[in-house]
């Protein structure tokens, strides 16, 4: 018995040596015949939306409807690349992309046993199948791989071969290569996995479809289960980690991919579709805290309504979070609809631009007093929100109560059409109805604007005045210089009013600067609001515009944003300094800013003072005469003394001469633009842009 078994060992051993003599010399004909490997080129990747830091905020299939994300070698757990070689390909980096060990043992076992017992196929011929779509499982084909597989190997390094299996193996269903088979099994990139999560990633690629988690649970942990025993084998990892490894919970389904900032980032690709990788200024954690705090909160308004939010960085304009819809995939929220750019009446949000350009002007300083009593401007009488008035308030006050009439007031001495033109002329961008000019109603909300225009707005308020183009994606190549809002001081004014507004219930005090609006008929609610660096935006309501009762600005939007502030993680800012030329103590207002004149010789548009010389835009040399050195005329008419002039909103001290009554002469600190403002004792004023030189 002996001697017949050692005879039949001695055959077995030969014929397997024939085997790989004659797969040797076949091997040798097919590298010369079967030709270059598949192009790597040919690869077609899916494409992605990454945040400013390179964070994926959503993917997108590749051409052919497949799941397949490019992945570099850098960007997956090391633990998971050492099982897979450890188990798939030992010595992956000593072979030339053959393995001649595992051939001889695969064709022993072949002679031995009759049948294949184990395969020898390195992870490099296993690239070259899966670039050539070859699904053949002949002794050519084998062979054909083996060619390919040598000439892919003096073509790419170890790396970049092994960085290709990572992308192209299949995991089940549509999904391709480990990165796309974490976040659908896993729900994370796959640069941190578990034991147990590397070793289903080593296994499932050997047959994908028997063994997905989703369908064939048993076959899936029974697989995780031998890699996880070879892996101990071997001494990867230690017999209890493997323990614990086989006891993880298998995923009983697929994750739905990542969708952060959804609708940007379709725009992101729909503006450039052949681009592979799109950056935006987004941050994704703060994206993804915004959202679930706008899906959180929307319910609460009924089924149809929606809630979008977008923040800023007001110093450099970069979008950092865009909350487009409640839920993206709620088609009863109408969640593919970008409430961030849709047209929406602002309610009393416009108010702080209104006051702005009153303090610019020299018209009003937060301190001083404006009636709030019923007064009509020709037919139109506004109205508080609640239909009672507080008499006589400061200006500080009338905007942190959100009064109707002092705004309305102030705006009527502003102009309307010239507070519509210095917010388009920042980037506003207000839309009124065709054939309509700007009224006094557009103080109220009688105006549209979108959430995005207006959170920029607010914005360059923080900025000291300068209003700066948002940007979203790191493709924008456009104009993004600042554009004038209002002086630093009148913005000053402004924040530091909407820094005392009352927050809503159990919010911190003097923390945020905000305003709330409420367009009529209830159906539009808002708050904007910024501390020191951030800037952001709320809006509540349905996006068809249909009315919800009881919204209010401040019940429903400001709430959120103060969440919004407090889940983004970030230390409250304290808010800029005053700048020079702020007047703090009320007790140093000059007299017409003491009381703002709201008498019928305000209200019919008729000015008691009017600048004579300079013309409006003219250009002043400043050169020395007899009154002073650089001194600069300025002759008025009308209005009752004495007169106070102000300079970009500044008070300052002026003469006048005997050769008029009604000349005055101050001295500029220098060239420049200057916007020179006469105030008379009555409150009327009048004002001109001219250029020193």
């Amino acid at each position: 018995m002996m001697r017949r078994a050692s005879r039949l060992l001695l055959r077995a051993a030969a014929g397997a040596s024939c085997v790989v003599v004659v797969a040797a010399l076949t091997l040798t004909v097919w590298f010369v015949w079967a030709g270059p490997p598949p192009s790597v080129k040919s690869v077609a990747y899916g494409t992605v939306v990454l945040d400013h830091e390179g964070r994926l905020l959503r993917p997108y299939t590749a051409a052919d409807g497949r799941w397949r994300l490019k992945t570099r070698l850098a960007d997956v757990d090391p633990r998971y690349v050492r099982m897979l070689l450890a188990y798939e390909d030992k010595r992956f980096r000593q072979h030339h992309g053959v393995d001649p060990l595992a051939l001889s043992r695969a064709a022993w076992q072949l002679a031995t046993h009759g049948r294949i017992v184990s395969g020898a196929s390195t992870i490099t011929m296993q690239v070259v199948r899966l670039l050539a779509h070859d699904s053949e499982r002949s002794l050519g084909a084998k062979l054909r791989e083996m060619a390919w597989a040598m000439r892919l190997e003096r073509s790419l390094s170890k790396d970049e071969i092994l960085a290709l299996y990572l992308n192209l193996a299949p995991y089940g269903g549509n999904l391709e290569g480990v990165r796309a088979a974490s976040l659908a099994y896993f729900g994370k990139e796959p640069r941190r996995l578990s034991p147990g999560e590397a070793a289903l990633l080593v296994a499932l690629p050997q047959s994908p479809e028997a063994r997905r988690p989703d369908r064939a649970p048993l076959s899936a942990r029974a697989a995780r289960a031998r890699v996880l025993d070879r892996i101990v084998q071997d001494g990867l990892l230690p017999a209890d980690e493997v323990r614990q490894a086989k006891a993880e919970r298998m995923p009983n389904g697929r994750r739905p991919m990542p969708a952060l900032a959804a609708i940007a980032a379709d725009e992101a690709v729909a503006g450039h579709k052949t681009r592979a990788v799109h950056r935006l200024t987004i941050d994704a954690p703060l994206q993804a805290a915004l959202e679930r705090l706008a899906r959180d909160r929307a319910p609460a308004f009924g089924t149809q309504a929606s809630v979008a939010i977008i923040a800023i960085d007001h110093a450099t304009g970069r979008v950092l979070a865009r909350v487009a819809s409640a839920d993206y995939f709620d088609p009863r929220r109408a969640g593919q609809v970008d409430m961030t750019q849709a047209l929406r009446s602002p309610g009393s949000t416009l108010k702080p631009f209104i006051y702005g350009v009153g303090f610019e002007d020299g018209l009003i300083h937060p301190e001083t007093l404006i009636e709030d009593r019923p007064i009509r401007f020709g037919s139109y009488a506004p109205k508080n929100f609640d239909l009672s008035f507080q008499g006589t308030v400061s200006i500080r006050k009338a905007l942190q109560l959100s009064l109707n009439v002092p705004a309305v007031a102030v705006l009527d001495r502003v102009g309307a059409n010239r507070l519509a033109a210095r917010v388009n002329q920042a980037g506003g961008r207000l839309v009124l109805p065709p054939g309509e000019a700007p009224g006094l109603a557009m103080g109220l909300g009688g105006v549209g604007i979108r959430l995005a225009d207006l959170t920029m707005l607010y914005a360059g308020i923080a900025r000291g005045g300068m209003a700066m183009p948002l940007l979203e994606s790191f493709d924008d190549t456009a104009d993004r210089a600042p554009q004038r809002l209002l002086d630093p001081v009148a913005a000053w004014y402004v924040g530091n009013i909407l820094l005392g507004t009352p927050p809503p219930d159990n919010a911190p005090r003097n923390r945020i600067a905000y305003k709330t609006g409420t367009s009529y008929g209830y159906r539009d609610a808002w708050a904007v609001g910024f501390d020191g660096e951030y800037t952001i935006g709320v809006w509540v309501g349905r996006p068809d515009g249909a009315p919800i009762p009881g919204l209010v600005g401040r019940g429903a939007a400001a709430p959120i944003l103060f969440d919004a502030f407090a889940r983004s993680g970030k230390v409250i800012k304290p808010l800029a300094p005053p700048p020079s030329g702020a007047i703090l103590m009320a007790s140093k207002l000059p007299p017409p800013l003491q009381h703002f004149a709201s008498d019928m010789t305000a209200t019919s548009g008729v000015r008691g003072i009017q600048i004579m010389f300079p013309p409006n835009g003219a250009r002043l040399e400043l050169s020395g005469d007899a009154d002073g050195e650089n001194s600069v005329p300025l002759k008025v008419t009308g209005g009752a003394r004495p007169f106070t002039l102000f300079v970009n909103g500044t008070p300052v001290a002026a003469r006048g001469t005997a050769r008029g009554r009604n000349t005055l002469f101050f001295q500029p600190k220098g060239p420049g633009f200057a916007r020179l403002t006469v105030l008379d004792a009555k409150g009327t004023s009048d004002s001109v842009v001219v250029r020193l030189q």
